[in-house]
């Protein structure tokens, strides 16, 4: 691709797009359109890359925003509502968002598409993340336009409010960390600076219609994940396993009190799904270099730039 081919990037201000940003500008890439609604999100990204296009805009709403799609070579597909307490949230950020994006590329006759979907479409779970990102998958699938569609498993990495990164500032603010029943609960976690370096690929690469399950190389088992947060970050905060009805409790009872808890009861349940996702080589396939897992983690807790910011949701 041409290094200044327009790019757009709906949901760019959340944990992928965020990182996406820095690699795409790695990579030598100069017209770049983000789209978000987050107001504070948005402010992180326009403190940190002021010289591309950024545009504030509910994705779920037809507007203005429809006309940045005018020229663009390639759309990198991100949004995405991860936790809510209820489902609205999940079918305007998800589905009907979709479906005014890919309305927007038939109209403008965009050639081609990268779909960030989710590793939840293989799931045993069931909740309202894993069925709207399924429809919002179908969605896309049912689309004219060239694609690629990446399931990524869960991922960390910088700018994460939620999953590890909510994790590490817990457990910084506690005096004891508590984990669920046994804890050896295996993860497939994808770093997201690799992951990004995939969406670049499949931009360049422009497979035809083609779905990857993008799962994390290593499998670590939850309890590890937190030693392993611990370790790098040099937390002193004993971990504790304590019964998993106890532990549902207290997410239940956390729940009450906020409007977007960061951990829900469905996570919990997610979690002890017993998931075990396939593992293509997708280090070979598009040529990204795998980061092993310890040493993800310490560049995403300890990077002097990036890991001091925390995004909103």
């Amino acid at each position: 691709m041409d290094k200044n081919s327009k790019i757009l990037i709906p949901g760019a201000a959340g944990l992928v797009g965020q990182n996406l940003i820095v690699q795409l500008k790695n990579r030598g890439y100069t017209n770049l359109v983000a789209i978000d609604k987050h107001h504070d999100n948005i402010k992180v990204l326009r403190q940190l890359h002021p010289e591309i296009t950024i545009i504030e805009a509910d994705l779920a709403e037809h507007g203005e925003w429809e006309q940045s799609f005018e020229g663009a070579d390639v759309v990198l597909m991100l949004q995405a509502q991860i936790g809510a307490p209820t489902i609205d949230p999940f079918i305007r950020n998800n589905v009907t968002s979709t479906k005014n994006i890919l309305e927007v590329i038939e109209r403008f006759k965009i050639p081609y598409l990268v779909h960030i979907s989710s590793s939840v479409v293989n799931s045993k779970a069931e909740d309202f993340y894993t069925n709207t990102k399924k429809e919002q998958e179908t969605l896309v699938l049912q689309s004219f336009v060239s694609k690629t569609i990446l399931r990524p498993t869960l991922m960390y990495g910088w700018f994460d409010r939620k999953h590890l990164g909510w994790l590490s500032r817990f457990m910084e603010r506690i005096p004891v960390f508590p984990i669920p029943g046994h804890g050896r609960y295996m993860r497939q976690p994808l770093y997201e600076k690799d992951f990004c370096n995939i969406i670049i690929s499949a931009m360049e690469m422009r497979k035809h219609n083609e779905i990857f399950n993008i799962t994390g190389r290593d499998e670590v088992d939850y309890i590890d994940i937190i030693r392993t947060i611990k370790k790098v970050k040099k937390i002193k905060t004993p971990i504790v396993k304590i019964p998993y009805s106890l532990f549902y409790f207290l997410m239940w009872g956390y729940a009450l009190f906020s409007s977007n808890p960061p951990f829900t009861t469905q996570q919990l349940e997610a979690l002890v799904a017993d998931d075990q996702f396939e593992l293509i080589p997708w280090w070979d396939i598009f040529g990204v270099e795998s980061t092993p897992f310890e040493e993800a983690m310490f560049e995403t807790f300890n990077d002097p730039t990036y890991s001091q910011y925390v995004l909103e949701f």
